[in-house]
């Protein structure tokens, strides 16, 4: 078969549009024969119309290999393609290329300034009145070429002659807006004309200005301001050049949405609105002057990952008449999203839509959602068939409320005239699982949905209450998850660099990023342990699911920086102690209104979590060449293990702390001598087996105490922890019918009602790391080098689990195995992309390596045959 490079992929971006990188590094799969290995890549580049470069290079690197060509300039626009050889030297054919377009690279390049509303406005509002801006400008000429370059203070939507410019929402992102401000880059080109145009945006407060955090909240933690950042650029055919920016010659007037919250939805008067207020030919009688404000340029930034889109609609599943007679919308799936409505009735007439994740007594339950309204009002304006979704709001729900619909709810729901819009981050999905327990399948797509609803801009804990923030501790449990299930790498590098940015000067790391404050408790900062350990785990994890060496050395010194503040707090004894700790958070035994009280000694947490973090640390420093911090952390976290043994170890192999937790992070993180983690597994395997199978952990020891089950060899209690189906457990949830990962695991009772806590969310990913487990040790894939170019097969089968598959997109390609247990044996499929290497560990076999290309092991009592495969005989698709 013929060898065939794809096209370059540039850095992280899904799309190389606007993009912020002088020297973006290139990626390419190939698809050759199996066994087929590169030798060596030829690139070129076409810039400015010229003769094509090329640059040859021996290497067999094809992911993230380094810029070879001249910087990128401000909007300039190339195409990059590649050809491969292998060891006979012959070239394959050329890739199709990659087209790039860099934003603008330089602070100089903004000539534009930030534009509101000039009219009063209560500061302390929640309900302050989003504006609409504007300007009429003239081109000479037919156009050839046009890009919008906008951001804002708040959020924005803008139109140019009526029509909308792209499909992003709740944009810009949220991140440490004075620092950082992500900018978008539009081609416009198709929505402009010779002649008259108008170019105009809808504002919104967002996180900007709007209401973040409970007890009430704050208000105006960026600026009290709203304001539109934008920047046209046209060129001509006749080669002539037009800026259009922001600045004093804009008008404002408000608007028909008539208040807008990220916590309590937007209201949306009809009879306000202001037909072709974006088109050329309006007249701006009554509108006034913008007020003029001031942005830093060094500031504004390119994105690194995509934009938060729509990416699915779900039609209701049933209308619901409520005991109390009202009508409720079942989408049958808990989401993030906002609901579309198409409806025809007299002006006035007002729906009203409330959201709600569960039902209580028949009713939609509001009480999780503490002081979040979350509530859409549309008032219409009698124009016949009217269409509306809000657009600077979002909500968490599976229910929504719908009063004073006028017409019959029914027919609208079946005719597809309500329909519940997905949004998140626009991320590639890049893995999938399937297993032969229905359960089990039903609680990965609950995984997969948490994720998606919490993947909005930044990784959020809950995606429906007053709060909705980065909590550090989620995401750092989460994210070998997060990385297999979805590309997310270019959204977690933004947002880690806005964990650096609020780093405090002595290392401590937030307890969510941006940070917000708080009336009590969460301020001022104080550094706890698996939260602040996102500093140093969650680039590691990146580095191993991409092979992105850069984002450890971007972190690098915020991951030092929070170790050294550490070992600080331990002191001589290298044990942290003292001071405030959430330890094995929300673990089942905790009192409701009390989550960090867990069964676990949090010091033993603490100090488990520095030895991990000095580790990884150490690691780290390994692969960026820093050769005595390498074997300054490497000796640091040697002092912490024989501390934590000291202190944590009654007898061998049996801890102060006799929880599963506990057991679990000092057989996982490898804290106990060798001649220890035997007594240590079995001693594990009894709490398991004493407490009916049922989970005993919390947000430390959850993502881990299966795989130190299988550590210690005690398989089958792992799998006794994931089919369990009494509460507390992942499938007791699966049998409630949950559709998400839950904040508790009894988030709702054993009678079905919800659980008294004021902190009770039925879409949080935290519990589902255990998705991991599922994926590298049920299934069996796992990277045994970072970025995939080893990929360890090692399947573990247990339980009444009879089959099993994985398929994850990697950097390479894709890799895939299915197994099922067939005649008394076991039959393993396995495909291996080009460029990368299969280890096969099944057990009770010795490790088998495996070339690039399909495989099948079939393991009987005689031992183990292998042959190789064609391409259709492993599914492509194990979903």
């Amino acid at each position: 078969m013929a060898t065939v490079p794809g096209a370059p992929a540039v850095e992280h971006h899904r799309e190389p549009f606007g993009i912020g990188e002088r020297r973006p590094r290139l990626s390419w799969k190939v698809d050759a024969a199996p066994g087929w290995s590169q030798r060596g890549y030829e690139l070129e580049i076409t810039r400015d119309q010229t003769v094509p470069a090329r640059l040859a290079v021996l290497s067999p690197d094809s992911v993230l290999v380094p810029w070879p060509f001249d910087d990128l300039r401000s909007r300039e626009e190339v195409r990059v393609r590649v050809r491969v050889r292998g060891a006979d030297d012959e070239p394959s054919a050329w890739s199709p290329p990659a087209l790039i377009e860099a934003g603008l690279l330089e602070p100089q390049d903004w000539q534009c300034v930030p534009v509101g509303p000039a009219w009063a406005e209560d500061p302390e509002s929640d309900d302050r009145r989003p504006p609409l801006v504007r300007r009429r400008f003239d081109i000479q000429g037919p156009v050839a070429r046009a890009r919008l370059y906008v951001t804002a203070h708040g959020l924005y939507e803008v139109e140019i002659n009526g029509g909308r410019v792209g499909r992003e929402a709740m944009a810009p992102g949220w991140t440490v807006y004075g620092t950082r401000l992500e900018y978008e880059t539009y081609d416009v080109a198709a929505l402009l004309r010779e002649g008259a145009n108008a170019i105009g945006a809808w504002l919104g407060d967002g996180w900007y200005r709007g209401r973040l955090g409970w007890n009430g909240g704050f208000r105006n933690l960026y600026g009290d301001d709203v304001g539109l950042i934008a920047q046209l650029e046209i060129d001509t055919v006749q080669g002539e050049r037009l800026l259009v920016t922001t600045d004093g010659r804009w008008q404002a007037a408000p608007g028909p949405i008539l208040s807008a919250g990220n916590y309590d939805g937007e209201v949306y008067d009809a009879r306000e609105e202001r037909p072709g207020w974006s088109s050329p030919g309006f007249d701006e009688a009554g509108w006034a002057p913008v007020r003029v404000g001031t942005r830093d340029p060094s500031t504004l930034v390119a994105p690194t990952g995509p934009p938060v889109r729509c990416t699915d609609e779900l039609r209701p599943r049933e209308v619901l008449r409520t005991p109390a007679g009202k009508q409720v919308l079942d989408f049958g799936q808990n989401l993030v999203g906002r609901v579309r409505i198409q409806v025809t009735g007299p002006a006035g007439a007002t729906v009203t839509m409330s959201t709600a994740e569960v039902l209580q007594d028949g009713e939609i339950y509001t009480r999780p959602l503490r002081e979040a309204k979350s509530t859409d009002v549309y008032v219409l304006g009698g124009r016949g068939v009217e269409e509306w979704e809000p657009r600077f709001t979002i909500h968490g729900f599976r229910y929504v409320q719908v009063d004073g619909w006028p017409g019959d709810l029914d027919a609208a729901a079946s005719h597809g005239d309500v329909v519940a819009r997905v949004y998140h981050t626009d991320m590639e999905r890049t893995g999938w699982f399937e297993c032969s327990d229905a359960d089990v399948n039903r609680l990965h797509e609950n995984v997969v949905w948490g994720m998606r609803g919490n993947f909005v801009d930044i990784p959020t804990d809950c995606p429906q209450r007053d709060e909705r923030v980065g909590w550090t501790g989620d995401i750092q449990v989460f994210a070998p998850t997060a990385t297999f299930l979805y590309d997310c790498s270019g959204m977690l590098d933004s947002w880690l660099r806005d964990v650096a940015i609020e780093q405090l000067p002595d290392g401590t790391v937030p307890w969510y990023v941006p940070v917000i404050p708080a009336h009590k408790m969460w301020t001022p900062i104080r550094p706890g342990a698996v939260w602040g350990d996102v500093a140093v785990l969650t680039p590691w994890t990146l580095y191993e699911r991409f092979a992105d060496s850069e984002i450890l050395a971007r972190q690098y010194a915020s991951a030092k920086a929070w170790v050294d503040l550490v070992d600080r707090l331990a002191g001589e004894d290298h044990v942290w102690d003292e001071g405030f700790q959430l330890g094995d958070w929300l673990d089942p035994s905790a009192p409701v209104q009390e989550p960090a009280r867990a069964m676990t000694d949090p010091y033993l947490v603490a100090t488990a979590y520095f030895f991990r973090s000095a580790t990884q640390l150490s690691r780290m420093a390994a692969v960026l060449g820093e050769r005595d911090d390498e074997a300054h952390y490497r000796a640091l976290a040697d002092l912490v293990r024989d501390a934590f043994v000291r202190r944590f170890v009654d007898v061998p192999g049996h801890l102060s702390s006799d929880t599963q937790t506990a057991y679990a992070l000092a057989i996982r993180f490898r804290l106990l001598p060798e001649d220890q983690v035997g007594a240590a597994g079995a001693r594990l395997g009894e709490l398991v087996e004493a407490s009916g199978g049922r989970i005993a952990t919390g947000f430390a020891g959850t993502p881990v105490v299966c795989d130190a089950l299988c550590d210690a060899g005690e398989v089958a209690r792992a799998y006794q922890l994931l089919l369990q189906r009494e509460c507390p457990s992942w499938l007791y949830a699966v049998a409630c019918g949950a559709t998400t990962v839950w904040e508790r695991w009894d988030a709702l009772l054993p009678d079905l009602s919800v659980n008294p806590g004021t902190m009770t969310s039925f879409n949080h990913y935290a519990l589902g790391a255990v998705a991991d487990w599922m994926h590298r040790v049920v299934a069996g894939l796992a990277p045994a080098s970072p970025g995939y170019r080893d990929v360890l097969f090692r399947p573990r089968p247990g339980g009444a689990i009879t089959s099993a598959s994985a398929r994850h997109e990697s950097p390479y390609g894709t890799v895939a195995i299915s197994w099922r247990v067939a005649d008394g044996g076991l039959v393993v499929d396995t495909a291996v992309p080009t460029g990368a290497r299969g280890i096969l560990d099944l057990d009770g076999c010795e490790p088998v390596t495996l070339p690039s290309g399909r495989h099948r092991a079939t393991v009987r009592e005689g031992g183990v045959r292998l042959e190789e495969r064609s391409r259709d005989d492993l599914r492509d698709d194990p979903r």
